[in-house]
Parts: structure tokens; sequence; C-alpha cells
């Protein structure tokens, strides 16, 4: 059986990435083409359009697809997670400067960025904040981050941004600030174009990220591509395998960016400023076996995210098409 399946160039496509780099869809008798996708969107079309099989896909559009709210209708199933938490908001170096908070704990920053963003709007130059789409945690972190300092998505301008666009568009000064996924948060930081001014597992600890999002088609051949999942997954929570895995993500053909960069980030320690020491966030970014079970309950979180965002009503039925979408009995056979 061939498949195409998709993904964004992220650091947690690596269960992914490594179920098939490292053997283990094959030893499943899959063969799998991996598609690196330029833009959430472009995946999203390509998922709901049946070119692609299945995908790495942000957990909000995922559902946001499978309920006919964002791109072509698809009827698609959530039968994995991939990872826990790995965004971080990235400011440019010169708002960072206007912000000047009094320390890098979260209230100080958040408090700083709503006066900042109040100021501005009221000057009819409101900042431009980027995230990767609509319907993604990112968006719903950068609501919790301004909300929390006395403002609101509505004193700025939300743009989208694709993920391995974000380093140049802070550096351009097209953009003021991203929510963004590892490693382009610190890679930004290490070009010297931005700094990290907080981190989305300390904005909405615990929120619904990545999934492995399949064509509802897919559901009676799925349990191989997830045994070889589980297996990948056991290999990339492995401690001892993370200089490996971060050179087959740094490479070319994946993400294309320092395999050392990458490293840092798997072990959670990261560089919040160009000129700054490294510092220890033991949970940037979480892989592993443990990591991979859908969670019904996330749903609701999305659904009431979604509906503070404007972007659904909230009603039962929609709760009931949600439910549908993740399957986490197809890992359990698995």
């Amino acid at each position: 059986m061939r498949l195409q399946l998709g993904y964004v160039p992220l650091t947690d496509a690596a269960v992914l990435i490594a179920a098939v780099e490292g053997g283990f869809t094959r030893a499943e008798g899959l063969a799998v083409d991996l598609v690196a996708e330029p833009s959430w969107a472009t995946l999203r079309d390509k998922l709901a359009l049946g070119l692609l099989d299945g995908a790495h896909m942000l957990a909000p559009l995922a559902l946001a697809s499978h309920l006919g709210l964002s791109g072509p209708p698809a009827r698609l199933i959530a039968p994995a997670a991939l990872a826990r938490n790995g965004n971080a908001v990235a400011l440019s170096r010169a708002l960072w400067r206007a912000l000047a908070p009094a320390s890098d704990a979260l209230a100080d920053v958040a408090g700083a960025l709503g006066r900042v963003a109040e100021a501005r709007a009221a000057e009819g130059r409101p900042l431009t904040l980027a995230t990767v789409h609509p319907f993604s945690s990112h968006t719903y972190q950068w609501r919790h981050l301004l909300e929390r300092g006395g403002s609101s998505l509505a004193a700025v301008r939300l743009v989208v941004v694709p993920p391995p666009r974000t380093v140049e568009a802070l550096g351009s000064g097209q953009i003021d600030g991203i929510c963004v996924g590892a490693p382009w948060g610190s890679i930004a930081v290490e070009a010297g174009v931005g700094r990290i001014a907080a981190l989305g597992g300390a904005i909405a600890p615990g929120c619904p990220e990545k999934v492995l999002a399949l064509s509802h088609e897919m559901e009676e051949r799925a349990v191989p591509l997830l045994r070889a999942l589980r297996r990948a997954a056991r290999w990339c929570g492995a401690r001892q395998n993370r200089a490996e895995l971060a050179a087959l993500l740094g490479a070319p053909r994946h993400l294309g960016v320092d395999p050392a960069l990458i490293a840092r980030g798997l072990s959670g320690a990261l560089r919040l400023d160009p000129e700054g020491p490294l510092t220890a966030v033991p949970d940037h970014l979480v892989l592993g076996e443990a990591e991979l079970t859908p969670d019904p309950a996330a749903l609701s979180w999305l659904l009431d995210e979604m509906a503070a965002a404007g972007q659904i009503a909230p009603s039962a039925a929609a709760r009931e098409a949600g439910r549908a979408l993740y399957r986490p009995d197809l890992l359990a056979a698995a």
C-alpha cells in the first residue's frame, strides 16, 4: 500500500518523519511518500481533495476542516496526537525594547504587551502580529496573552504567515511578532531578528497542538500506519536518539536548518535573547509514545476557543460532529 503523507516543516512533525525515514512504515508493509507543504492552507486543501492520504496537522484546523469551517469540506479522523507544546511568541527586537517588561515573567510580559498594543491602536498604527493559521492554537495563545495584559485581538492586526516564512517576515519588519512552532522562534533569535517573549506551554498549558489527520477512507487501513507511528514515537522520545533525530529533521529535504538548534529545542535548552544565555525549559516540546493518544476532552477546549474567537457558534451539533474526529480506539487497536 502506497500512501502520500504531508507535513509542514516543524520539529513536531518528528514522529511522522521518523516513522518513514526510520523504516517503521516499511516494516509494516507500507510505502510512504512524505510531502513537505509550504503552508497549512495548502496542506488542508490537498488532504480535503484526496491528494494526500493523511498529514501532520494543526488540531484546530483538522477540526475546522472536518466541520466544514475551513477550506473544502472533508471527512477526517484523527487517531493520534503527535506532540505537546512547542510554540513560542517571538517579537521584533524593536518591539521588545518598547515593551521593556519588568521581568521575563509571563504576567510582566503580557502587561507590557497589552499596554503597547492599546497605545498603538489608539494612535491608529496597531501592532501587526502573525499567526500560522486562523484555526490554530497559535491564534488562541495570542488571544490569551493579550487578554492577560488587558488588551485583545481587536487592538492588533492579526495576519497569517506560514511557519517557514516567519523569520524573514520578522526580519524585514513586515510583522512585529509571531506565535510559531519550533524551531522557528529559536531561528529568529539566532538570526538576531527576534526575542522570545513567551512560550505557548506557559500561555495555555496542555492545549491540543498537532494531530495525525487521515481521510475518513483510511479508517480501515490505519492500523499498520499507527503501529509504525507508535514505534517511531517511542524512538523519538528516547533521550539517546535526540542527536540522530535532530540531524534527520535538519536535513535539507525536511526543515533545512541547523541540527544543533533543533537538538537544543528537543532538550529544552532555549536562547530567549540573541545576547542571552541558554534557559532550561524542560517541557518546551514533548515527544514520545505517551503523547500519542488523542484526548477527546481536548475537543471541548478547541470548540470553546473557536467560539471565543468568533469562528463558530456553540452548539450541541458541533460537539457531536467533532466527537467523530478523535479516534483513540484506532490507536489502541495498533
